[in-house]
């Protein structure tokens, strides 16, 4: 008798907190009342994110699914990471990282950028100053392998007093630059430390040759370093074909 009235007694008190439990997460205080947006937000101000991502949130604040929280504030464009607290009772505060683009990704007329991490994004290109960022090209997989290689000849191509305006890793496997000079450069496919190699004697040959016609490096118009032994060279105002005189009668 003794072991059964307890084990009411048990029932009836676990009876009690589970219906105090069930009031408890049903009840109106706890309902999500606002969220605190912190961190970078440059690019989206709070009233935005909390428009973009109230309609997506279910739950209160105990029963509230904290990643999916998180995945709905990395979905609005800019937002490359976000990380979501609890604040009893009833709001959510989050810390937000934004994007910082540093080259256009892909053909023009997209909305994809790069970030300094290498990640491809997508968001407005009107909101940033566009005039001042490369454009890259390649297979999205591949964005940090091609950030990686822009990184490491950018400065090669500056000790020549050229800069890289676009930059891309064709379909095919080879690597090809348009510098801000508008010469078109054919890299061909190689590891970085062979492409470098290559550029370095392309251009140290290129400073030679451009003596010869009275031209700095800065005069280049293309060239194609494909080829095994040699490269094909074209320069802006020097040609190497003869004018056909017409025949006698």
């Amino acid at each position: 008798m003794n072991m059964t009235a307890v084990l009411l007694v048990m029932a009836f008190v676990l009876l009690i907190l589970g219906g105090g439990a069930w009031w408890l997460l049903r009840h109106p205080v706890f309902a999500i009342q606002a969220i605190t947006v912190q961190g970078e937000v440059t690019r989206n101000n709070a009233v935005t994110l909390r428009a973009n991502v109230m309609p997506q949130l279910s739950g209160n604040f105990f029963t509230i699914d904290l990643k999916r929280t998180r995945e709905a504030f990395e979905a609005v464009p800019w937002v490359r990471g976000a990380v979501v607290h609890r604040d009893f009772p009833n709001r959510l505060r989050t810390v937000l990282v934004e994007h910082q683009p540093m080259a256009l990704w892909g053909d023009e007329g997209t909305n994809k950028m790069v970030n300094q991490q290498s990640r491809v994004f997508e968001a407005n290109v009107e909101d940033v100053d566009v005039e001042h960022l490369p454009r890259l090209k390649g297979p999205d997989a591949q964005s940090q392998m091609v950030v990686q290689m822009y990184r490491d000849l950018l400065p090669i191509f500056e000790a020549m007093d050229m800069g890289i305006e676009q930059f891309e890793l064709t379909p095919r496997g080879s690597w090809r630059v348009l510098t801000d000079g508008g010469a078109l450069l054919e890299l061909g496919r190689g590891t970085e430390p062979e492409i470098t190699a290559q550029l370095k004697l392309f251009f140290k040959t290129l400073s030679q040759v451009t003596a010869r016609y009275g031209r700095t490096p800065t005069s280049l118009a293309g060239a194609d370093l494909r080829h095994k032994d040699g490269y094909a060279l074209r320069l802006r105002g020097v040609t190497t074909l003869e004018a056909v005189s017409p025949k006698k009668p």
